[in-house]
């Protein structure tokens, strides 16, 4: 459920400008004397392909958004009016025309203004996923990747012979405490993966291809490339994460690895087994631990789902946005779909930017419950952040965020920033006569959340997609390659030994529909914390540990100054004039340094089992 992306629809058509093209040069323009015949030009270039580019965007978001919403077994209509919309934008966006024309402009880029040169970055970034050079070749991968959105969303998981919703799944991997149903359950979860391999193995063989017609390596390297940087340059990174968070995560995993022996009435493993922990892939091990005290389930249940929807919206105003417009109200599909409804629906929640303008929506299935109170207030971060730059100030093509993990770490930050204890008093959802909440405890749930994640997405999900796309690892070692990865990065291993039958990969939401990304929300979280660190002590001078956002104005202006640019300032300068810092794990690890020093003595003559990396 969380974490959660814009639609793919906006990760496919790659809207954002390859921002590292210009990083450490935002003023090289400056000292140069612009052609204003040239800038005439440009702009009016830019003028008549947003005109076209917006009508089409909307109608394939339309045509997207009823496919994703209305499943219905059997019928091809949602996938063949979304595949007509998509096939058009496609055909425009990376048509010849478009790719010759802006190239002649960028030949002569330092003539320009940095925001055109800008937008005309934005406009090949997503010809390269369109080239109309090879259309038989991208109708081909639109076709394939909505038919794999249907297999995906429209799949009936089945458990004892009765079918089973994710939810229900999920809900019973935190809640069961029968080993032998646990296993039942979470193998149930992975049954996708087979029906969903073939369609894998085509696309990743149409992504690369496409791609490489305007000279992308690969698939992956061209995602990696809208940061400014080289698949060798983001893997440093992420390896560099992984390294300077890796002595938390192992005393997490050795403090794991105990408690659920425990729990189980089992010997001690050196990997945890998958089906032990509260989440289908062992992203998020929060659900390990009740805080006395904090919790929310007990207030949020009788307030009900609307109610979680609602609180979410009325602490963004609190802060100074404005109200949801009346259309998110209209337009959103916000609960779980009725059994008895005769279709389905996505259910893995999220945000929409239909037009890039003031046309916003979500899709999620809120249930009163912690876990989508807090995705309800990551999702409207998602939601404030299309708002505040979807204005005159902002060229259409550069309404995106920062970078992509920039708009991660802004829903998490809010979500982060919904869960701390002064927080939820202020909001009134302290449990009357509990207990004092325990403040490591509570710690311990962050990190098995947040830290947890990191290995997750930084290793596992990074090192196969990277293998996946750039080294197109043979289809014969998925399932193996897979598991060797959890292993390494997470520690955990399945309940017995999986073969190549098997696609345990592909039962990953965004392996499918919003591939070789997944390393954002790594970096988001960084982010976050390097944002809430800066909020907490600077902003609110309060504990980052325990702080209230709530009805702070300051609060408010802090984020419009992040949020209101977009796409048009480059990342990393965005970063360090907001936080003074490039990215950085120095947040985080302080957020953690009580928790590192409890969990040292918690663990003290324990093994731990986890290499270094």
């Amino acid at each position: 459920m969380k974490p959660t992306r814009t639609p793919a629809l906006a990760a496919l058509l790659m809207v954002c400008p390859l921002i590292g093209c210009h990083a450490g040069n935002e003023h090289a323009h400056s000292a140069t004397t612009h052609d204003s015949a040239l800038v005439l030009a440009a702009s009016q270039f830019l003028a008549e392909y947003d005109a076209k580019f917006q009508g089409l965007y909307l109608a394939s978001g339309e045509a997207d958004w009823a496919q994703n919403t209305h499943i219905v077994a059997g019928d091809t209509t949602g996938q063949e009016r979304s595949r007509a919309a998509k096939e058009a934008l496609a055909a425009f966006t990376g048509s010849t025309e478009v790719i010759e024309r802006a190239r002649q402009f960028l030949h002569s880029k330092k003539q320009l203004p940095e925001g055109i040169v800008r937008q005309l970055d934005a406009v090949l970034f997503a010809a390269a996923s369109n080239p109309q050079t090879v259309p038989e070749l991208v109708q081909r991968r639109i076709a394939k990747e909505t038919a794999q959105t249907d297999t995906l969303y429209g799949y009936k998981f089945h458990l004892d012979g009765k079918e089973i919703t994710p939810n229900e799944i999920d809900q019973g991997l935190r809640e069961e405490t029968d080993e032998k149903r646990r296993r039942a359950l979470w193998e149930a979860s992975k049954d996708i993966g087979v029906a969903l391999k073939p369609g894998l193995i085509e696309l990743r063989a149409l992504r690369n291809d496409t791609v490489r017609a305007l000279g992308y390596p690969d698939f992956f390297s061209y995602m990696v490339s809208e940061y400014g940087m080289t698949t060798k340059e983001m893997s440093k990174q992420v390896d560099q994460l992984n390294r300077e968070l890796r002595p938390l995560f192992a005393h997490l995993h050795t403090y794991a690895r105990h408690e659920l022996a425990k729990k189980f009435q089992s010997p001690v493993p050196d990997l945890i087994p998958a089906h032990w922990l509260p989440n289908r892939w062992g992203q998020d091990w929060s659900g390990l631990v009740e805080v006395q005290g904090f919790d929310l389930d007990a207030a949020i249940v009788p307030k009900g789902a609307v109610w979680v929807v609602e609180q979410a919206e009325r602490f963004y105003v609190s802060l100074g946005f404005d109200e949801l417009p009346q259309n998110f109200w209209q337009n959103s599909s916000l609960y779980p779909v009725a059994k008895d409804a005769g279709y389905l629906k996505n259910t893995h929640a999220s945000a929409w930017h239909m037009d890039l303008d003031q046309n916003v929506r979500s899709l999620m299935s809120v249930e009163p419950n912690t876990e989508w109170y807090e995705t309800t207030h990551h999702e409207l971060g998602h939601i404030y952040y299309y708002m505040c730059y979807s204005t005159p100030s902002v060229p259409l093509l550069l309404r995106q965020g920062a970078n992509r993990a920039f708009h991660e770490a802004v829903g998490s930050l809010m979500g982060l920033a919904a869960m701390q204890p002064r927080f939820v008093a202020a909001v009134g959802l302290s449990t009357e006569g509990a207990p004092a909440v325990d403040p490591m405890q509570l710690l311990l749930k962050e990190a098995l959340n947040y830290a947890v994640f990191i290995p997750w997405s930084a290793g596992t999900m990074f090192q196969f997609e990277k293998e996946l796309y750039a080294g197109e690892l043979d289809p014969s070692r998925w399932n193996q390659r897979w598991w060797e990865l959890a292993a390494r990065y997470q520690g955990i291993a399945p309940p017995a030994p999986r073969g190549e039958s098997y696609c345990d990969a592909a039962t990953k939401t965004h392996i499918n529909d919003d591939p070789a990304g997944y390393y954002d929300y790594a970096l988001s979280y960084v982010i976050l914390f390097q944002l809430h660190d800066h909020i907490a002590r600077n902003v609110l001078r309060q504990d980052p540990r325990d702080s209230n956002y709530y009805g702070r104005k300051e609060v408010g202006e802090f984020l419009r100054t992040i949020l209101a640019p977009g796409a048009s300032v480059d990342w990393r300068v965005l970063l360090r004039e907001a936080t003074g810092s490039g990215l950085s794990t120095e947040p985080m690890l302080r957020y953690f340094e009580p928790l590192m020093a409890w969990l040292e003595q918690e663990n003290r003559g324990r093994r731990m089992t986890l290499a270094p990396l």
